[in-house]
């Protein structure tokens, strides 16, 4: 009776062991792609961020006052956002475009090269 309790005691350690064996290759297999996909999210916030800043930048300029909100371009790359427009403002209301962005979170630089002046 020992025997058989020592046999079978040793038999579950054994398949213990491989299916020990078996899970580790299982989560090795299942970590990889885990892991590849959390790139892929780090990147799609990266670009959720900028698509943010420029609607967020747009909308400030559209209820502004004062600025032709709705004629001004805004694209955002990484953080810095440019400005830019087809139709001519004034030195002041470029300014205040410059600063209602600079104000956005998440705006590293401002770029109002593409703003024309009188």
């Amino acid at each position: 009776m020992k025997k058989f309790a020592i046999a079978a005691a040793a038999a579950s350690v054994m398949a213990m062991g491989l299916t020990t064996g078996a899970y580790a290759e299982t989560t090795q297999a299942v970590q990889a792609p885990m892991m590849l996909a959390a790139g892929e999210v780090t990147e799609a916030k990266e670009v959720t961020s900028d698509t943010w800043i420029t609607t967020k930048v747009k909308a400030d300029l559209v209820t502004e006052k004062g600025i032709p909100g709705t004629d001004i371009k805004v694209e955002t790359n990484k953080g810095v956002v440019s400005l830019s427009s087809t139709v001519a403002l004034s030195d002041a209301q470029k300014d205040t475009a410059v600063a209602i962005t600079k104000r956005i979170k998440g705006v590293k630089a401002v770029s109002a090269d593409g703003l024309k002046t009188n």
